[in-house]
This record gives C-alpha cells, sequence and structure tokens, in this order.
C-alpha cells in the first residue's frame, strides 16, 4: 500500500487508494485552472414576490480570484448594506473560478443586479422567504487542469485502481475512453486542518480533552517550517514564554499585527494574568464561534481519517459493507444524478444483511460510513467497530467528551467512506472534469492523480 505525504499522513491520510505513481505537476497555476460551480439544491420565488413574504434577493455570482468572504464584503459596501444581511451557500478558494449563490437580505433586486465588481459576474435569481445556508447546497462540479505533469502516461493505472477501488472496474481493463466511475476514501482535505500549518486538529483535541491551555499553545505557539519567519520566530517565543516566565505580554509583544486571532487570545491572557483553566478556556473563547466549532470539528475529522485509514490497512472493502458496519442511504431529494449520502438515515449490518445491503451500494442507494464522533455517537460492531474504538483509544478520547460547554460541544453525526464520481479525463492539457456530493474535497480525488505535497494541489 503506497504511503502518503508525510504532512498528509500528519492529519490521518495515511495511503493512496492507488499504487501506480503520481503524474506529478501543479494545480491552480491561474484562476481558470480550477473551475467549481455549485449544484444548487435552492429554488426562489419571481424576483416579482411580495418583499415581505420573501425579503432576501438571491444571486449567483461567477467570480474570478475571489475569496468568498472577500466578495461578500465588497458585496455588502457596494450594496450600502451590513455584511451580516448575506448569506452563501458553501465557501470556495481564491484561486479559481467559482459559480455559487448568495443571498442579501432587505435588498432592491435592481440594485444587486447593478452591482459591478472586477472579475464577477452577477445574476439576480428571485427572491427568497430565508437566507441561503451551507446546507442548501447539493455538491459541487470541478474542471480541472494539470500543469506540467511529468509522468502523464500513469492516468491510466491509477484510473484502473480508483475503479476498482469504486467497485466499477473489478477487471483492472483501464479503458478510459470517456466518462468512467472512480471512487476515493472520502477523507477530509489539508484544507480542512490548514494548508500550511496543519494544527487545527491539535487544537481541537486538547479541547475535547480540556486541556484549556494546551489548545491555547498549540494554536498560538507550534511553529510551521511553511510558515514566514517572522511567525516562527514568533510563535517560539511564546512557547519559550509558556516554559519559563509565563510574562504573557512579552509573548503579546512577540507577535506580528496580522495574527489577529493569536493576539486576541494573549491579550485576554494579560488582561486575566492567566494562571487557571478557566482564563485559558475564556482566551480561546475570543475567536468567532464559527472558528470555536471548527477546530472541534478538526478533531472529529482527524479522527475519521485515521479510521478510513486503518481501514484500508486492514483490506476492509469501502464500497460495500462487512457485518459490524453502519451504514446510510440515498438523500432522496438531491438531483437526479448526484449521490447524496443522508446520514439521519442510519441502518446497522449484521451477517443476515451484508448480501442486500452490498446490492444497495452496488447500485448507488446506500452507503458505508464512519463516526464524525460526538456526545451522540453510536460505534460499530464487529471489526469496523473495533477500529473505531482502537483509534479512539489511541488519541485518547470517547464520544462522552465532546459534552463540552458553549461552542465546543458537538453531538457529532456519521459520514460515507467512500465517495464516487464520473470522472471525464482530457489528455492535452491534462485535464479532470466531476462532480462531488456536498462536504466532500475535490483534492481528495487529485491527490491521488498528481501524488505531490499537498502544497502543490493549493
Amino acid at each position: 500500500m503506497r504511503e502518503a505525504e508525510p504532512v498528509e499522513r500528519a492529519v490521518g491520510m495515511e495511503y493512496y487508494a492507488s499504487d501506480a505513481a503520481g503524474v506529478g505537476g501543479r494545480l491552480r497555476d491561474r484562476p481558470e485552472d480550477f473551475r467549481v460551480t455549485e449544484i444548487e439544491a435552492f429554488d426562489p420565488e419571481p424576483v416579482d414576490a411580495d418583499p415581505g413574504a420573501y425579503p432576501h434577493v438571491l444571486l449567483r455570482a461567477t467570480l474570478s480570484g475571489w475569496d468568498t468572504n472577500d466578495f461578500a464584503s465588497a458585496l455588502s459596501n457596494a450594496l450600502e448594506s451590513s455584511r451580516e444581511r448575506i448569506s452563501w451557500a458553501g465557501t470556495k478558494d481564491k484561486h479559481a473560478v467559482t459559480t455559487q449563490l448568495f443571498s442579501v437580505a432587505d435588498a432592491d433586486p435592481e440594485a444587486v443586479a447593478a452591482v459591478d465588481l472586477s472579475d464577477a459576474d452577477i445574476e439576480v435569481l428571485g427572491r427568497t422567504g430565508r437566507p441561503i445556508f451551507f446546507g442548501d447546497l447539493a455538491g459541487n462540479a470541478f474542471e480541472v487542469t494539470v500543469r506540467e505533469p511529468e509522468r502523464p502516461e500513469t492516468v491510466d493505472a491509477i484510473t484502473a485502481d480508483l475503479r476498482a477501488f469504486a467497485g466499477d472496474d473489478p477487471a483492472g481493463d483501464g479503458d478510459t475512453d470517456g466518462p468512467v466511475t472512480v471512487g476515493v476514501p472520502n477523507y477530509f482535505g489539508q484544507q480542512r486542518f490548514g494548508s500550511h500549518r496543519p494544527i487545527t486538529h491539535e487544537v481541537g483535541l486538547e479541547v475535547v480533552r480540556e486541556n484549556w491551555e494546551d489548545a491555547v499553545l498549540a494554536y498560538v505557539g507550534r511553529p510551521s517550517e511553511r510558515e514566514p519567519e517572522e511567525t516562527q520566530t514568533a510563535r517560539a517565543r511564546v512557547e519559550e514564554v509558556a516554559a519559563g516566565s509565563r510574562d504573557w505580554q512579552a509573548a503579546l509583544d512577540a507577535l506580528p499585527g496580522y495574527l489577529n486571532y493569536e493576539r486576541a487570545m494573549l491579550h485576554e491572557l494579560v488582561e486575566r494574568d492567566a494562571s487557571e483553566p478557566e482564563d485559558f478556556r475564556a482566551a480561546l473563547e475570543t475567536m468567532p464561534s464559527n472558528l470555536q466549532q471548527l477546530v472541534v470539528n478538526a478533531a472529529q475529522s482527524y479522527v475519521f481519517n485515521e479510521v478510513l485509514s486503518e481501514r484500508l490497512a486492514r483490506g476492509l472493502p469501502f464500497d460495500r459493507p462487512v457485518a459490524g458496519d453502519v451504514v446510510c442511504f440515498t438523500d432522496s431529494d438531491a438531483p437526479a444524478d448526484l449521490a447524496v449520502p443522508d446520514t439521519d438515515r442510519l441502518q446497522r449490518v449484521d451477517e443476515d444483511r451484508v448480501d442486500t445491503v452490498t446490492r444497495h451500494c452496488e447500485r448507488g442507494r446506500a452507503f458505508v460510513t464512519a463516526p464524525l464522533v460526538g456526545t451522540e455517537t453510536e460505534l460499530g460492531d464487529g471489526e469496523p467497530g473495533e477500529i473505531e474504538r482502537e483509534v479512539l483509544d489511541e488519541v485518547g478520547i470517547e464520544p462522552a467528551d465532546f459534552d463540552l460547554p458553549g461552542e465546543f460541544h458537538s453531538t457529532g453525526t456519521r459520514r460515507a467512506v467512500l465517495v464516487r464520481t464520473e470522472l471525464d479525463i482530457e489528455r492535452d492539457p491534462l485535464s479532470f472534469a466531476f462532480s462531488l456530493p456536498k462536504g466532500s474535497y475535490a483534492t481528495v480525488l487529485l491527490r491521488e492523480y498528481l501524488k505531490v505535497d499537498p502544497a502543490e494541489l493549493g
């Protein structure tokens, strides 16, 4: 089994599903090399609908080189509106051409349509009775170009591996003329943990263990060689202070101004003359609520990735269940051409049900799952459950540990272990077109083809 890059192994992605050598190359040389179009699952009312009943204007924006948050701020400025009135279905990367939905509360549709921002095309779609949320996104369609591949001839071998992994091509004939169905482990990608400094899950694990001081120091300290030298030096100074004088003002003085969240945490420690666990918890709570949730989510994602890696190491299938697995079924409200798992519909698989559920999986009606551990998580049975418990033991946490204060609390859920997609490959230039359900990462598929340092995946 082919081992992953060191920085990937650090976040639980231990292996590749394909043993073939990667093509190499780079992604995102220019925004148009990475195109993302949301697969919409949100139907608006007409523009002339009653604004009292439908106060939100829904728009579709095609953006080149825009960070989602930056575009929302620019849009609010152009409309002379509060930034809090703007919502969207999914956050996208800056180094791409993206087509995505936004809603604006209490806006004039004509004013929205008239907004003129560089590298942004805006189309008003209608009105809605509520803002758009992350759950309103069914998935994303991708068109990705690889620049300067070193071994383009390995595409067929990789594709044959991924077809077999998906259960689509048991013979492994590698025929890639036209679309083929491929599958990969549904890992959380590097972006979940920090592309340049993957420590978000480490912070989250310390939170779940209620080691509040260690959580703060994981976030503020722990320099990474992938950061600028100035930042590395500042984080090292924080660790020196923590291990010695405990002079939090000196640590704060060492941090550059652009490390906003880190400075806010240390400022809280200075104000409190921190020495007790609750002081460090208060420092963590200076983060925005979504970031407090994010660090715990990253801890859950790390455990999930490790469960998938152990499943790979033991040779258990991903495309079909074994006794002890927990499966979920397809979301009946998803678009017809996109299989979206519905983790609210779960079923345990015993020996008597393996064959029946396998047929559901083969037809794309069911998915094997693994836990995103929280207080209400029920672990699997048999060998899958053994894997889940062993990973939790190694990490040193259990479901009850997620009974935490405030935004750190999580009830947990489950997530499909396999993501399948119909993949279309062009050779000159080497490019891939595919669609994924919400929550799955394009880079997790692309890493199988490139097999490079995640920094090259963008």
